[in-house]
This record gives structure tokens, sequence and C-alpha cells, in this order.
């Protein structure tokens, strides 16, 4: 299909006039401001005729420092350019579906749900429709439309003062007896819940509105922090509801990953469990018949990175039968699943070698087969069924995500959103490349180039350590860690798919549990050797987040003279520290060697990879902390960190930035006291750039 640049006019929410779309500006290079500029999109619906496919735009405001979502329609076919339906200035739209017979829009904005008519392209006047005092984070109409999920918050376990001695009003404090006091970059004052109710001619109300848990604790439903309304699903029929839930809190919740699939019979209120023993279990997805339901499931309580199975169980309420997956022998995790419209199959993407294509797998069983995305150099995400074909978002390591039509003949791009933007400037060389590391082991790095590369000269290079600890680099974009954008700089990114991380198989990416000073540390030195032995490599850094923070923490005392400076962005410094600080203890537990065989209880809590445990991988991890080899310092090193990451709390920033300065070692601070794990204000995510930027031209240029 022909690219078109996007329509510029559209229709505005309340007043239907049309207004120009602001020209995009101009850039003569890939830069910061640049990348900012770009606009995000995210969430597509497709219309229940398979007409049109709603999706909102983000725009970042960086002189408001804020940024701003609206709604979006394109045809399905590709047949019309898109075009704007919202023009809010102020207040973004969020979580927007469509009625049933496509005849409203539904959406979310300030924490209200509104509903608003739909015809012919055109939006009508919004109406209020709840009137929540806590606010709506999200939400799931009915299939037959006479019901809303919503999810609100009631109170959590952390409390304050005057929950306790009301005349204290002004007093400050939180207050818990448990564990999980707080989560990611916020207290547990409040927790999340979801409540059903009618959808009649009244307000949505919390008087109306009924828990679906309703038992007196606190339970998280969706599960904190990232979970949302994608944990709940609708059958077919509307009488039932599945949805994902860790029915755990406290000491116990922190150490467990075990949510499980529960069925919701809306009419009577009773529950039903989908029987799984433990592990991670998310995502549920009807079959069109409503007679099977679909999920993604990791085995291992505990293990936050376990294989991302495909399951399927048979449902007759409250039975549940047949419990089987659908991807056994396949050494991929699945994602995004999606029933064929005759419920015979499921589609589902899954990460393979730094790509993404679209898999397929019957529900009698069989192999899956790759469906999409053989050759396609992106990731793909399908979102709804096209034809012979699927409805998809894609990205790749040069381009942000956009809409498209995937099928065995290849991907037609349905939007443009950033063609106007990117199109005019040059985009550099991406390629993989296989060389030797330790163990004989082959290792995928890919390597992206300046858009002026020239093989006869020597550039300065960033070695990426990656997050996670597991995880994948390749053909997807970030707005965080843009590699296009540290190319266009005149960078050599050099991006090594070291032992740990997903798309290379299970085995590949487990090894790194208990093993964080190990073979990895080993592979990002291979790479980081090779390349430098290549002509065309000058100086190198290294720098990472989060577990990439650590790695570069640890490859400061280790490296010799391979790196002449280093970045470290929400690093772990002090392992033993971090385990006493972080909230999500399954994590530190596991990936220090607990749960290895279970033998080392204390408190009735297998902690087997505590400080104080005696099992052989905690004992190697906690005596190679980064920490313990801070007298080989001796290399520039930036230390980043956000006040509210509670992953990884910002004073381990703070440690590794004191041991350089006593060290002697040429080192800078930067901490940014509103931001959590990520840096996501718009001014924030430009000073941050900046700062990067200026300490590799110190250092490499």
């Amino acid at each position: 299909m022909k690219k078109t640049l996007i329509a510029l006019a559209g229709l505005m929410l309340m007043a239907c006039t049309s207004k120009p779309v602001q020209e995009a500006p101009v850039f003569d290079r890939f830069t910061p401001e640049c990348l900012l500029s770009l606009s995000r999109v995210s969430d597509p619906q497709l219309s229940p005729d398979g007409q049109w496919i709603l999706y909102g735009v983000n725009r970042q405001k960086v002189k408001k420092n804020n940024s701003l979502t609206n709604l979006w329609l394109v045809k399905a076919d590709g047949s019309a350019a898109p075009f704007q339906l919202t023009r809010f200035k102020k207040l973004s739209v969020s979580n927007a579906r469509w009625s049933a017979d496509g005849k409203d829009i539904w959406f979310l904005r300030d924490g209200a749900l509104w509903r608003a008519p739909f015809s012919g392209g055109k939006l009508g006047k919004a109406k209020l429709r709840s009137e929540v005092p806590a606010g709506i984070g999200g939400f799931v109409l009915s299939p037959d439309n006479s019901k809303i999920l919503y999810i609100s918050s009631i109170p959590g376990p952390v409390k304050a003062p005057a929950d306790a001695y009301p005349a204290l009003d002004k007093a400050q404090a939180y207050v818990t007896e448990n564990l999980m006091y707080r989560h990611w970059d916020h207290w547990k004052t409040e927790i999340p819940r979801t409540y059903i109710a009618d959808l009649g001619l009244n307000l949505l109300t919390p008087a109306y509105s009924k828990d679906l848990l309703e038992d007196g604790n606190f339970f998280e439903l969706p599960t904190e922090p990232f979970g949302g309304a994608e944990q709940l699903a609708w059958s077919p029929d509307s009488r039932y509801v599945a949805y994902s839930c860790r029915k755990k809190q406290g000491r116990d919740y922190a150490f467990s990953t075990d949510t499980e699939i529960y069925l919701y019979e809306v009419e009577t209120g009773k529950t039903a469990r989908v029987p799984m023993g433990g592990g991670y279990d998310t995502d549920p997805v009807w079959s069109p018949d409503g007679k099977h339901l679909a999920w993604l499931s990791m085995e291992r309580d505990g293990y936050e990175a376990d294989r991302t199975r495909l399951m399927v169980c048979d449902v007759d309420f409250p039975a549940v039968s047949g419990i089987r997956e659908l991807t056994a022998g396949f050494d991929r995790d699945a994602q995004a699943p999606l029933w064929s419209a005759d419920g015979s199959k499921l589609y589902f993407a899954a990460e393979d070698l730094g790509r993404c294509p679209v898999y397929c797998v019957a529900l009698d069983g069989g192999e899956p087969q790759k469906v999409a995305g053989e050759d396609l150099e992106c990731c793909l995400s399908p979102f709804a069924l096209q034809g012979d074909g699927l409805l998809c978002s894609f990205s790749s390591l040069n381009r942000p995500v956009e809409l498209g039509f995937v099928s065995a003949e290849g991907l037609t791009a349905l939007t443009h959103t950033n063609d106007a933007i990117l199109d005019p400037l040059p985009e550099g060389k991406v390629e993989e490349v296989w060389i030797p590391t330790a163990g004989g082991e082959q290792l995928q790095v890919w390597v992206a180039y300046p858009p002026e590369f020239d093989p006869s000269q020597a550039w300065p290079s960033i070695l990426i350590t990656l997050g996670g600890p597991q995880g994948m680099l390749g053909q997807d974009w970030s707005y965080r860690w843009n590699y296009r954008l540290m190319a266009a700089q005149g960078y050599v990114v050099v991006m090594p798919n070291r032992r740990g991380t997903a798309s290379r198989g299970q085995a590949w990416k487990e090894q790194i549990s208990g093993d964080y000073p190990g073979l990895n540390m080993e592979d990002y030195l291979a790479a980081a050797r090779y390349f430098k032995a290549q002509p065309f490599i000058g100086k190198m850094a290294a720098c990472g987040a989060s577990y990439g923070g650590y790695s570069v923490y640890m490859l400061e005392g280790t490296h010799g003279d391979v790196f002449d400076c280093f970045i470290a962005h929400a690093g772990i410094f002090d392992e033993k520290y971090m385990w006493y600080t972080t909230e999500e203890m399954w994590f530190p537990n596991f990936d220090n060697g607990g749960l290895a065989d279970g033998s080392q209880v204390w408190g009735g809590i297998a902690q087997g990879g505590a400080p104080y445990s005696k099992l052989p991988k905690a004992v190697r991890h906690y005596a190679n902390s980064p920490e313990s080899r801070v007298t080989q310092w001796h290399t520039p090193i930036l230390c980043i960190h956000g006040g509210k990451d509670f992953r990884i709390p910002y004073d381990q920033g703070m440690a590794a930035f004191n041991a350089a300065q006593m060290m002697g070692v040429p080192s800078k601070l930067v901490v940014f006291p509103e931001e959590n794990h990520w840096i996501l204000q718009p001014q924030n995510a430009l000073f941050w750039h900046y700062t990067y930027f200026d300490w590799l031209d110190r250092w490499l240029k």
C-alpha cells in the first residue's frame, strides 16, 4: 500500500468543527528533541463492523512538561488516511472502546467515564456516565452492553496517623505491619479493585456497583504495578467474567508470583478457579463460542521469567476441565493470544532471536506454525482478525509503533503517524552479527551504525547492557533507551543478547538466574573485545539500566582497560542491601539462587536467595556483589537514579557514586526526585538525554 501522510482534518469532540493539524516540526537529524516530538500510537480497537480502527495518539508537550492523548480513526482496509477524532487541549483520553453495535464510543477522561455517539466517522457530544469519587482506571463493556467492569480503588494496608488518631489530620507518616507496603513508585495507601455494574440510564456510582472480590482483604484486582483491563474478560454471552488475580497479601504476596485465573458468574456472584497449582497466570481470552478459555501461564511460583506458555481449558461453569498447554515443546514465550473466528485455533506473538513474528496453533494440538513476520525486521503484536490476515501494531529499531495489516504476503502499514518527521532524516544501517563467546557459544549482537558511517574511520561506540535481567535487544522501539538516537549522535551502538536474554529459548534465558557475576559478564566482555578489535571502533562505553546498571557496576570493577567510561541508570550496586529494601521479594529470591530446592525456609517461606542463606548460589552472589570490587574502580562513571524508584531504591545510585568519589574516579550523580524506575516527564527526559550524551562526548570523543 502506498504510504500516505496523516490527513490534516478531523472533528473536534463536542464542537464538530474542522481544524487543521499543526504541521510536523522539521529536524535535519535525529536528536533528543526530535525523539520527544514523535507521536505515540497505542490501544488499537477494531469496530464491531470491521470498518474502523480506533486508537490513541499521545504527544509530549515539553514546555508544559506533560503529555496529551487524543483519539484517531483509520479505515481497517487502508482505503482512507487516518484522521483525528477528538481535539482535547487538556486531560487525555484513554481506554476508548466501541459499544457492541458500534454506535457509541466509551472512554475515560480524568478518571471519569464518558459516552459519545458515533456515526459515519463523526463523534457527537459526549455525556458523563460516572460519578465514582476514587476515579476509574479502566473498564470493559459486556458484549451485550448491559453491564460494565470498571477498575477503581479501596483503602490499602498502609495507614496514615489520622486513621488511628483523627485529631492528627495534618500528621504525615506511613504505617504498616506487613511487607509489600510500597510497590514500584507508590506507597500502598490504596489498592485497585474491579467492580461490576449495570449500564442503565443512571450514572455509574459505587452505590450500584459490586466488588468482584468483596471479602474484606487487600487482594488486588488487577495485579499491580502494571496490570490493567487486559486481566478482565467477558464471556461472549455476558454471563461470566474471567479474571487474573493474586489472592495473596503482605509477606505472602511479596514472595509469590502466584496469580490464578478465576471465573465469576454474574447472576449469582459465584466464583470458580482454574486450578494451576502456582505460577503466573494472566491475560484470559474467551473462545468465540464461550466453551473454551485461553490464557498465558508461567509454571513456577516465584520466577517471573519462566517460559510463558499458552494454555487452554474447557468451561462448563462451575466445572473447568481439559486444562492443556498448546505450546508444549515450543521454546519461546507466547504473548498477545487471539482466537480465530471459528475458535479452532489461536494466534499469538513470540520473540524470536531479536524479532517478534506471529504464530498459529490449533486448539486440538500440533506444533505452532509461524504465519507472519518470517522475513520482517520488526516486532508484531496482533490485536484483531481481518480477512486472511491480522491487524497488528509493529515497530523496529528505527521506527516507533504504527498499525498495519499482516499476512503471509507481508506487512502493509495503515498508519504513518511519524513519517513527516522521520522520512526526511537519514537512517543508519542496522545489522545482526554472531560472534564467539565463552563456553564455545555463539553470541547474537545487533549493531546500529551512524547514518554517516564510514568504515575507514574510527567511531566511538556504546555497548548496551540490558536490564531485566531477562528481556531482548532487537527489532523494537523504546522512548527511554533509543538506539537509533544514540547512533544518530555519531556512535556505533553494540547490543549483545547475552545469556539471560529472551527470544533464544528458556535454557539461554534462565542461565543467568544464580549466575549474575558469571557467563553473561563474559558475553559482554567478548562482545566489547571483538568490536574494539575492529578498525572502525575507537573508544567504547558500557551503558545500561536496572540489571544493566548492575552490569555496569560489575564491569567497572572487572573490565581492566576494555571500556573508557560507564553510565548506570537505576542499577543494583549492593545486592545485600537490595534484598533488604526492594519490594517484590520473589525477584531477588529466585535470581540469587533461591527456590532451587526449597530447602531453606525461614518464617514459613523459602528464602534460599537471602543474604543469610547458605545455598551455594546465594553465597557466591553476595560475595561477588559489585560493591565488593570498588577498590578496582578506575573508569569515569555516571550514576542516574529516580527518587521514587522502589524496585531498586535510589540510594543504590548514591552509594555507587559515593564509592567512585572515594576511589578518586571521575564521576557524576543525577537523581530525579519525582521519577521512578523510568524517566517519564518530558523535560526530565530531555535533561536525561542531554546528560547522557554530554558524559559520552566528554570521555569518548
